[in-house]
């Protein structure tokens, strides 16, 4: 725990630090490609069991111009959770992500992970997680889809590590469905969250605020002003086609 309250204290100065970054050039109210629709750079993966910058067995690749998530390496999946960090930090901003699920999930995934992804915000940084520790203290957007039939909504929230404010009484279980319909099959969904400092975050989804929540914080009651953003792999195949953030005025 503290070596991430050290790690968000010094995102600041990291923002500053890094403007040479096309995402720290951007004008407010621009859009900016976090993903160049090529490769991965200024994005670091982190499985657990491995160092932070081993993408172990080829988890995060592009291909076809898509962010995609696989695990023909693995076998069985053995609670290697994995997260795609890009390596600028951000405390106030629009991301807005088009994701969907494909395929079978890795042979010895668990239940819950059947068709689950999520967007990671306010995180730690790769850096400094432990090699074995499974999800970074964030906030997570999560990701989900449908069954085929019945109700599953996405763009949920999870907190693993962090706790927040919802409907004026401090949250302390560890996930929150959203108000979202549930999207079935290997359509493309359009997320978009809207982060503002430790202030609010809402989750969108066609437009509509599916969930809305304030003062994201650690554990120990810290406040997340800022902090990392991360994609999951959590033994489902996925892939994003678009990656896409939107700064907001401090």
């Amino acid at each position: 725990m503290k070596n991430f309250i050290a790690a968000v204290s010094g995102l600041t100065l990291g923002i500053s630090l890094l403007s040479a970054s096309p995402a720290q050039a951007a004008d407010e109210g621009e859009w900016i490609q976090l993903f160049n629709g090529k490769d991965l750079s200024g994005w670091t993966p982190k499985i657990r069991g491995h160092e932070a910058g081993e993408n172990f067995g080829d988890t995060f690749r592009v291909r076809d111009g898509k962010i995609t998530v696989g695990y023909e390496a693995y076998g069985e999946f053995n609670e290697r959770f994995g997260h795609l960090f890009y390596n600028t930090p951000f405390s106030n901003y629009v991301i807005r992500v088009e994701y969907r699920f494909v395929g079978e999930q890795c042979a010895g995934g668990p239940g819950w992970a059947t068709r689950n992804s999520g967007i990671m915000i306010h995180g730690q940084t790769p850096q400094s997680m432990t090699k074995d520790q499974d999800f970074p203290d964030s906030i997570e957007v999560q990701l989900l889809g449908g069954s085929g039939q019945g109700v599953r909504t996405t763009a949920n929230l999870c907190t693993p590590g962090t706790d927040v404010v919802l409907n004026g009484k401090l949250l302390k279980r560890h996930c929150t469905s959203s108000t979202s319909k549930t999207y079935h099959g290997e359509q493309w969904v359009t997320v978009e969250v809207e982060v503002r400092g430790s202030q609010s975050i809402k989750h969108i989804i066609d437009g509509e605020t599916v969930l809305e929540y304030t003062q994201p914080q650690l554990d120990d009651g810290t406040l997340l002003e800022s902090g990392t953003i991360s994609l999951q792999s959590e033994s489902h195949p996925c892939e994003f086609r678009k990656v896409e953030l939107r700064k907001l005025e401090d």
